[in-house]
């Protein structure tokens, strides 16, 4: 029997055996992609002192640590049961059923799907899916797209479209409605944005982000936003169009859409189709969780963390005997944090199988997590800190064992 079982060789689980292996550890890692990673196979961004974030370099650089200090990693293998047994945990995999004492659910994030008419035509993908096809798969989605839906996400990953020679015509917002909430509603989207405008390459984005603190500064801002958009690196950003339907016959071949008031209706005769020959849906993302659920964790639905999230405390322990969590499950985040988070859960393992003597080793690797939290350049989401201590306070609420 190993010691440990990692569900997911993204920043989180390959983070976390590489902690576990260094105190002694055996430790298997599987994850049903066929290489490891995870979303950290997609991330390619310059960051704001002009440096790039490699997140293929990363994903290898993790990989090459984790083997190199004794971790099994197996990719392509799907889990569907985590049952409790009597000495921990019985994984059941596509490839045999695992037991072990300790498990630890990295399972990341999965993308929110936002509907819109026509979104079943060949050559609608999700932006993540995007993402995927042109920096992992070197597949170029099309020639000329359109992207629905305007968040942190989606904004980021549209540069990287461009920089591999891919022309994103516009970003608007998807259509209003009770599925699609506040991502159709261009004050709530303003509001968002203005959370990372500091990362705007343009400083007349970034100056007048400043003068757009109060409610109705932002509510003008919106009544008076242009037409045709603000642009960053040349991508129109349209807060006031919407996308009413997907149009083409085999395949996408256009956009229907129309100009829309501050609430997100539809401005009667503005709709017009434009060209394109790929869209690209952003819904943003949510934790996935469902291995968890499986197993038995309690959860919270905290909307600043993403969704629904295990409970669990800031040594990532849930309160299941044995059952660990680390990265997007616990809240979506940026990888960095997801790494310190999975140093944490490593750690916290290693503690608890008695591998690892030095708490104060443990303790630093949760203040680290706060430190980078502190340092992120980008939030997924607002009150992140907030959720975090609500999660924490359910956590001693619960009397989630405090090793």
């Amino acid at each position: 029997m190993i010691d440990a079982l990692i569900i997911g060789a993204g920043p989180a689980g390959l983070s976390a055996a590489i902690a576990c292996a260094k105190q002694g550890l055996s430790v298997r890692v599987v994850d049903e992609f066929y290489r490891a990673g995870g979303r950290l196979l997609g991330q390619l961004h310059q960051e704001p002192d002009g440096t790039w974030w490699n997140g293929i370099d990363e994903a290898t650089r993790l990989d090459r640590e984790a083997r190199a200090a004794g971790v099994e990693i197996e990719c392509g293998v799907s889990v569907y049961n985590v049952v409790p047994s009597p000495t921990g945990w019985i994984v059941s995999t596509t490839t045999g059923e695992i037991e072990t004492p300790q498990l630890l659910i990295a399972t990341g994030a999965s993308e929110t799907a936002v509907p819109v008419p026509g979104w079943t035509l060949p050559g609608t993908m999700s932006i993540g899916a995007a993402q995927v096809m042109t920096n992992v798969q070197r597949v170029r989605v099309g020639e000329r797209g359109v992207v629905i839906g305007v968040n942190i996400l989606s904004v980021a990953i549209a540069r990287e479209l461009q920089l591999a020679g891919i022309q994103i015509d516009r970003m608007i917002l998807p259509p209003a409605s009770t599925v699609t909430g506040n991502a159709g509603v261009p004050e709530d989207v303003m509001r968002s944005l203005l959370r990372v405008a500091h990362l705007a390459p343009s400083p007349i984005i970034r100056w007048g982000s400043q003068l757009m603190k109060s409610t109705w500064m932002q509510r003008l801002g919106v009544s008076l936003y242009p037409p045709q958009g603000f642009s960053m690196w040349n991508i129109p950003i349209q807060l006031r169009t919407a996308a009413l339907e997907i149009v083409g016959t085999s395949q996408v071949e256009g956009v229907r859409i129309a100009r829309i008031t501050p609430d997100g209706q539809p401005v009667a005769g503005t709709e017009q189709i434009i060209p394109a020959d790929f869209v690209c849906i952003a819904g943003g993302l949510s934790p996935l969780a469902e291995l968890a659920a499986i197993a038995g964790c309690p959860f919270a639905y905290v909307p600043s963390l993403g969704g629904h999230v295990p409970i669990h405390n800031d040594q990532m322990q849930t309160s299941m005997p044995g059952l660990f969590v680390a990265g997007n499950i616990t809240g979506v985040e940026s990888a960095k944090v997801a790494m310190a988070q999975g140093t944490v859960a490593g750690l916290s393992m290693s503690y608890s199988r008695g591998a690892l003597t030095d708490r104060e080793l443990l303790e630093n690797a949760i203040r680290q997590v706060s430190s980078v939290r502190q340092r992120a350049t980008i939030q997924f989401h607002p009150d992140i800190v907030e959720g975090r201590a609500l999660v924490g306070k359910l956590a001693l609420a619960g009397s989630v064992n405090q090793s």
